[in-house]
Parts: structure tokens; C-alpha cells; sequence
């Protein structure tokens, strides 16, 4: 929202613009905004009754039983589930780039959830 206002506001103010330009401007800060927010929203949430995958482009809800293991290889760019029916879903809420520990806590965590949940189902 900052970087939106910014750019918009000091297109404005530039005198020399025509107001297409002026336009252009508030058009690529609308867009850059977009991108930005885009880039901020995954994560991942577990919750009671299962894990919500928020990743760039979709959201998906997976009860406990549907995942059969938690994956965050050396290498990897972020965190894999592999799931019951045989795929693997991207869990790019968890990753290890800047914040290498936290990313393998929080993957460690999850793994934890999971053999609990599914322990408790089978068992």
C-alpha cells in the first residue's frame, strides 16, 4: 500500500506528466503492489482439523489424514507434502532462503503434527 501511495502521489505531483503518463504511473504502482502482495501471501496454517496451503496462485485444505509425510530436503526451495493419493503439494509458505532454522523448525513442527493427527486416526 506504502509503494502504491508513493509512486501515485509523486506522479501526481510531477508537473511535467501528461496526465496518460500520470495515469501509467498510478497503473505500474497498482501493478507492482499486486505483485508484492502476491509474493507476501503464502503460508501455511494448521489448524484442529487440518492444514490450510496458502501459495501464490491457490489456496487448498488438507484434513490430517490426507498427508502422508512432511519434506524439506537440502536443496529444496520450500517445504513438500507428500499426500495420500500419491501427489505432492507445495508448501511454499515454509522456506529455507533467509530464514534457514525457523524454515526447518517450522517443517519439523508440521512433520510432528502430522504423525500425531495420523497416529490418532489409525490408531
Amino acid at each position: 500500500a506504502a509503494i502504491f501511495v508513493t509512486v501515485s502521489l509523486v506522479a501526481l505531483l510531477l508537473e511535467r506528466l501528461s496526465p496518460a503518463e500520470k495515469l501509467s504511473f498510478v497503473f505500474t504502482a497498482a501493478l507492482l503492489a499486486w505483485v508484492l502482495l502476491r509474493l507476501a501471501r503464502p503460508k501455511v496454517v494448521a489448524e484442529e482439523s487440518g492444514v490450510t496451503v496458502v501459495n501464490f496462485g491457490s489456496v487448498r485444505r488438507l484434513e490430517w489424514a490426507e498427508i502422508v509425510q512432511v519434506n524439506l530436503r537440502v536443496g529444496d526451495p520450500w517445504a513438500f507434502l507428500d499426500l495420500a493419493d500419491g501427489t505432492s503439494l507445495a508448501a511454499i509458505g515454509i522456506q529455507p532462503g533467509i530464514a534457514k532454522e525457523q524454515a526447518i523448525a517450522q517443517a519439523r513442527t508440521l512433520r510432528a503434527l502430522v504423525e500425531a493427527r495420523t497416529g490418532e486416526t489409525q490408531g
